[in-house]
């Protein structure tokens, strides 16, 4: 299987789409670069499916415009398309054998049986099913039935990859090794792929570039450490890992005063008067710092490599803190300080 398959960059501009009077796309853009990684992120009803279906033609879109490598394909049906899709069901043939499963693809372009033997073969290879071209779907395992999707995905060297939230029915390890696999054969292959997922871990592990979405818009695109450390809302920085967020005012440069009243040392320069969000990542405090937080422990929880502590602090803040697990985890209604640098708070 030649790397580079025909692998073309996606162009979004526009994209509308109505259920009536439910907005499930309000004028979407986005373009993803040939053999880039951008998974779109989002809670259920964000309009992420409909937009995957928007681009793989199972949706026609009310406005906007659709292309592949430079040519447009709003029009075109899903079959013209050249573009692999993987579901979260796997949609096999059950009454195939794997081989056939993977071929179908090859047999509905007319490609001759010397060549789909070969590359059968070699997309089986790729996803280390090399002995089970015999059986049935029914035989297999949910991640070997997820390997055979994958191989029949791709045995066609597609322009484009599209994966409906494919690990969804995985226990958690099989689905952090479906990641990793998914994330190498991509690389390898070189292939423009859009990756569907409502579970922000798995888009952090997976992605160049994150696209989140809610009610239809894209409220930011960029790389994961952008998304994690540079959230651009209150819906982002809350939707994307543990977070703390409160509001406040610019009441000096570099210094917000939150609604409660409690004064930050930040690093930001906008101007006085400006009112903003503040994001302190639970990770990002120590035992000291240069904005100091005295408070009670409410809740308590061992995670192995860390704690995760819930304070109650003065004027009415409520921090989730994670601390290295180091001595005994603090009991509710022991006395905790904290500290968090400027630099470590990140001003929205």
């Amino acid at each position: 299987m030649s790397t580079r398959g025909g692998s073309a960059d996606l162009l979004v501009e526009g994209v509308g789409k109505r259920y009536g009077d439910v907005v499930a796309l309000d004028h979407v853009s986005l373009q993803v670069a040939q053999g880039e990684l951008l998974t779109i992120l989002g809670p259920s009803g964000s309009g992420k499916t409909t937009l995957l279906k928007v681009i793989a033609g199972f949706e026609a879109p009310g406005g906007g415009t659709v292309k592949v490598g430079g040519v447009e394909i709003t029009s075109l049906p899903p079959a013209k398309r050249d573009i692999g899709m993987v579901f979260q069901n796997y949609a096999l043939f059950p009454h195939l054998s794997v081989a056939a499963n993977v071929a179908f693809p090859l047999e509905m372009r007319n490609v001759a049986k010397p060549e789909i033997e070969r590359r059968v073969a070699e997309a089986l290879a790729m996803v280390e099913l090399k002995s089970y071209e015999a059986r049935l779907p029914r035989q297999l395992s949910g991640g070997q039935q997820q390997r055979v999707a994958l191989a029949r995905a791709i045995v066609f060297n597609p322009r484009l990859l599209l994966l409906d939230e494919p690990f969804g029915a995985l226990d958690r390890k099989l689905r952090e090794t479906m990641q990793l696999e998914v994330r190498r054969l991509q690389r390898r292959l070189g292939l423009t792929t859009i990756f569907i997922t409502h579970d922000q871990e798995e888009a952090l592990v997976l992605s160049d570039r994150i696209a989140v979405m809610n009610r239809g818009t894209i409220q930011q695109i960029a790389t994961t450490t952008e998304i994690y450390e540079r959230p651009v809302n209150d819906f982002v920085a809350d939707f994307v890992g543990e977070s703390n967020i409160f509001h406040g005012t610019m009441s000096a440069p570099g210094t917000v005063t939150l609604d409660g009243g409690r004064a930050l040392e930040v690093r930001s320069d906008k101007p006085a008067g400006t009112k903003v969000g503040v994001l302190m990542r639970p990770e990002r405090f120590a035992q000291s710092g240069a904005n100091a937080f005295t408070g009670e422990v409410i809740e308590s929880v061992y995670l192995g490599t860390s704690f995760k502590l819930r304070l109650a602090c003065e004027g009415g803040l409520v921090l989730l803190v994670r601390q290295p697990a180091r001595g005994a985890l603090p009991a509710a209604g022991t006395r905790v300080t904290v500290g968090i640098e400027p630099e470590s708070i990140h001003v929205f």
